[in-house]
């Protein structure tokens, strides 16, 4: 529900809000500005990120958790009410922004208290299993954000829909919550954390704690993951804009070919997560790296065709190769850290790299762009990080002993992992 309202705001970023909220800029302008509101939400997700992993990892996952959603529910309603450029002038992108920043504080206390909660209810043998479903939100929430948009669209009519019921989509976030809600609150505490706390080993700062696993380690790690987020939100954002304004697709074709290969993503991870649980997940992590650095170096050639058919093979190869990295990073960053300060340091890792990657990725592509037609920068920008990853990956998994829990970090922190 968390990741159907970011994409919600991703998917109207690239086809809604440079009209609404940017009218005098240029459409290749009001496409980058809109972009930078959305990079917004990305640079306050580490706030949340800290601040939700203090109390998560102080007071349990349990309960942040609900606020988390609260505020993501709340953002994005409040943002279906902002009144449009042409109403209010400059207060318009600043209402925008704001809520946006409300949304990425939201986020980032998600992102690794989802994944954490569901690893630490794991039964033995099954912790990556587990570990990927939080990360089949990121697909569902994008399939039921672009099917919603598509909805809506199609229900009031395209130019209703440009002027006024773009905010409906947003304004059903309150229903999303209700039932979010429901569910949260009908969880039970991570077991780990109650050990934890009953053996009274709940850390004093959490964050300074996590820190001890020492900067080598965190910088191979956060590379490691960032090119999974920044090749997805260039898949799921960045090609809606490129391709209505580049290659004269409509909007409603490109949105059902993103999500298409967002279902193939979505079934592919419980694949993928029990690939990992019974061979080990380190090499198929490194596959996957190499399957993604390929895949980016013929995504925009094979988009560039024009060709429809092309178009949906490019898309469902993505669809079919991210979720090889991304089924497993959640669980790879959470084993960097002890149970008492796995969120915060979960969280310092998931959202610096959302910041650096999928934050950054939308906007600098649009800038490579430029007013120009020509998509090389972009493959270019997406092989050269993906490569970084790839090393960073292996430089990680060589300099870090693989043990069968994947619990032992660092010798200070041996015995509480």
């Amino acid at each position: 529900m968390e990741w159907y309202d970011f994409f919600l705001y991703g998917t109207a970023a690239a086809l809604i809000f440079d009209k609404q909220f940017f009218p005098g800029l240029s459409p290749a302008a009001g496409t980058l500005a809109a972009f930078s509101t959305l990079a917004v939400g990305f640079v306050a997700r580490p706030l949340g990120g800290l601040l939700f992993g203090h109390f998560g990892d102080r007071l349990g996952r349990r309960s942040t958790l609900v606020v988390s959603l609260l505020l993501m529910g709340l953002g994005s309603t409040l943002i279906g009410l902002v009144p449009s450029y042409d109403t209010i002038g400059l207060w318009a992108p600043v209402l925008l922004v704001v809520l946006r920043i409300v949304q990425g504080i939201g986020l980032g206390g998600e992102g690794a208290g989802a994944t954490l909660m569901s690893m630490e209810h794991a039964p033995e043998g099954r912790r990556n299993l587990y570990a990927g479903f939080p990360q089949m939100g990121t697909p569902a929430g994008l399939v039921l954000a672009n099917l919603v948009f598509l909805a809506t669209n199609s229900l009031a009519g395209h130019e209703a829909f440009t002027g006024w019921a773009w905010r409906i989509p947003f304004l059903l976030s309150f229903v999303l919550v209700g039932v979010g809600l429901v569910v949260r609150l009908r969880v039970t505490e991570s077991p780990s954390f109650d050990r934890a706390r009953e053996e009274q080993e709940v850390a004093r700062f959490p964050l300074a704690d996590a820190m001890k696993v020492g900067l080598p380690r965190l910088g191979l790690t956060l590379l490691a993951v960032l090119a999974n987020s920044t090749v997805a939100y260039v898949f799921m954002v960045f090609t809606l804009s490129y391709g209505t304004q580049h290659l004269g697709h409509d909007q409603q074709f490109l949105i059902l070919g993103v999500s298409g290969a967002a279902v193939l993503w979505f079934a592919s991870i419980p694949v993928w997560t029990r690939f990992a649980d019974r061979h080990g997940r380190r090499g198929m992590f490194i596959g996957g790296s190499v399957a993604v650095l390929v895949w980016c170096a013929a995504f925009f050639p094979l988009l560039d065709t024009g060709s429809r058919a092309t178009a949906l093979v490019a898309l469902a190869g993505m669809g079919l190769i991210i979720p090889v990295t991304h089924c497993v990073q959640g669980a790879i960053i959470a084993d960097t850290f002890p149970v008492r300060v796995r969120y915060s340091g979960t969280s310092l890792i998931l959202q610096a790299g959302a910041v650096l990657g999928g934050g950054l990725a939308p906007m600098i592509s649009s800038a490579l762009l430029g007013g120009g037609s020509s998509s090389t920068g972009v493959t270019w920008y997406l092989v050269a990080v993906c490569a970084l990853s790839l090393v960073g990956a292996v430089a990680l998994f060589r300099a870090v002993p693989e043990t069968p829990q994947q619990k032992v970090i660092t010798p200070e922190f041996a015995g509480e992992a």
